[in-house]
């Protein structure tokens, strides 16, 4: 039986740089207020910071509703975090492979016998055996494998360059919204190049082509002078453009099920409620995508496209599951898990059910 929501005092969340409906939610003061009626108050880690936002890696908060990247949630799964799957959302992020000014890469059938920059593994990340957070690597390498994929090739079809680690960076939190780095600022090179080293040696010429991801990126290549070679959103299949947030999972702590289910379902419920406004409100929308993103009007208008806005909802389909399992076969494969898991028995269909149906009866109320 769950737990009296008055034993609750925070509701946590976390989500990356990137379009929610978790994140509209929140900027649009949904969150807040749903759960301010019951005292309980509405905190993010990338907002807190500090000590706090290590659980963005660690799933250790049992109150933390967690929308990001899989590179960290299944491994987290596979070393025995004691984690739930209860929704995947798919949007296209702009994911692109960048060249220089005067490449002729074009399409990936030009990738064949290339350099393309991959970033190693992080010392850290070995040394602590946290290889999912050495995201740019996991990325990259999905990022190639799909686009060579598209048209018959391989990774062996290719020569990948390892670059030299990373410096590391103070918390180690840099890609996450508005995550505080030492005086509390997010770095310039956290916000456009800094999770993507392989530009600059890419404009030195040591490699051919890089990987890079979201609208911060996109200004990055743009103000550096890089290219885009191939826009990997144009894939015309979503199994070529699955990656560390296609599809995005929504995992949540055993315990948050087990004794807080009311609090997880009130909590999705605003998420779709989200995803529904988003539908006719595009221009506030991109808008608010501008503060969750860090990135300016034009690399947000860039980097989403084909209509996001009228998918925003996570939800549980069958194709969706088929594709994350893809994308943890993926991750099995290349180094990043220590173990296989039972993938289906991870998923729990029921708090996003429940949230579906309280928002079919909140909706009439709402017009």
């Amino acid at each position: 039986m769950s737990t009296p929501t008055s034993t609750v005092d925070t509701v946590w969340f976390t989500r990356c740089p990137v379009p929610t409906a978790t994140g509209l939610a929140y900027r649009l003061g949904w969150l807040e207020q749903d759960f301010a009626r019951d005292g309980i108050q509405l905190k993010t880690l990338q907002e807190t910071g500090g000590e706090l936002a290590r659980h963005h890696y660690d799933h250790e908060l049992t109150t933390l509703v967690r929308e990001g990247g899989n590179l960290l949630a299944i491994p987290a799964r596979a070393q025995g975090a004691p984690t739930r799957l209860v929704g995947l959302t798919w949007i296209d992020e702009f994911q692109a492979i960048l060249v220089r000014p005067d490449s002729d890469i074009s399409r990936p059938e030009h990738l064949r016998g290339k350099r393309l920059a991959l970033p190693a593994f992080r010392p850290a990340d070995l040394a602590q055996n946290r290889r999912g957070r050495s995201i740019a690597r996991g990325m990259s390498l999905q990022g190639y494998k799909g686009a060579l994929n598209a048209v018959g090739l391989s990774l062996d079809d290719a020569h990948l360059v390892e670059l030299p680690p990373a410096p590391p960076r103070e918390g180690d939190l840099g890609h996450l919204a508005g995550a505080p780095l030492g005086d509390g600022q997010p770095r310039p090179q956290d916000l456009g190049t800094g999770l993507w080293e392989g530009i600059h040696p890419l404009l030195r010429g040591e490699v051919d082509a890089v990987y890079v991801k979201g609208a911060a990126a996109l200004e990055a290549a743009a103000r550096l002078g890089a290219k885009i070679g191939i826009d990997l959103d144009q894939l015309p299949e979503k199994r070529f453009r699955v990656n560390n947030g296609t599809p995005r999972p929504i995992t949540v702590h055993q315990s948050l099920i087990d004794d807080h289910f009311e609090l997880l379902v009130r909590f999705l419920t605003q998420t779709l409620r989200a995803a529904e406004w988003a539908k006719t409100h595009l221009k506030e929308t991109l808008e608010i995508l501008q503060g969750e993103t860090r990135a300016g009007s034009e690399g947000v208008a860039g980097a989403y496209r084909n209509n996001f806005h009228l998918t925003l909802a996570p939800d549980l389909s069958a194709e969706r599951v088929a594709l994350f399992r893809q994308q943890k076969n993926f991750q099995l494969t290349h180094g990043f898990l220590d173990r296989d898991f039972d993938f289906d028995a991870w998923i729990d269909p029921r708090p996003l059910a429940a949230a579906h149906r309280r928002l079919a009866e909140l909706l009439p109320i709402a017009a």
